[in-house]
């Protein structure tokens, strides 16, 4: 199976994407991360004020398969987080990359994406293509 993987996110090899704008980062997971957890039913994110580092666990989301920690791709304070999927997560199955975002963050590190991976690279670590 195919997905969709916009070029203009950047990928962690856990699943989150990354879109740059300014020093704003909107932070969520894979559609190719939606449909390995399957049918998605508690979504735990930070406080809108928390500070992140890159690499540590922020949240958690949970399907009817398993529990997997989200890591945090990229050092920044979170300015917003997706009220609207807290309280519905089966939402990130329709919109991973639009309305289901997760999480807004103020960068405090842009070189913290360096690692990062592009669509291409994400596409191929996924599909083993």
């Amino acid at each position: 199976m195919s997905f969709d993987y916009p070029d203009n996110l950047r990928y962690l090899d856990s699943h989150e994407y990354v879109r740059l704008e300014g020093d704003i980062a909107t932070i969520g997971i894979s559609a190719f991360a939606v449909d390995q957890l399957g049918d998605i039913v508690f979504l735990e994110l930070p406080e809108t004020g928390t500070d992140l580092e890159k690499g540590e666990t922020f949240g958690t989301v949970e399907s009817v398969k398993a529990v997997e920690d989200l890591k945090a791709p990229i050092s920044g304070n979170v300015i917003d987080r997706n009220e609207r999927l807290l309280e519905a997560p089966e939402e990130l199955a329709n919109d991973p990359y639009g309305e289901a975002w997760m999480l807004k963050i103020h960068i405090s590190n842009p070189n913290d994406l360096n690692e990062a991976m592009t669509a291409e690279e994400y596409r191929a670590l996924v599909e083993g293509t």
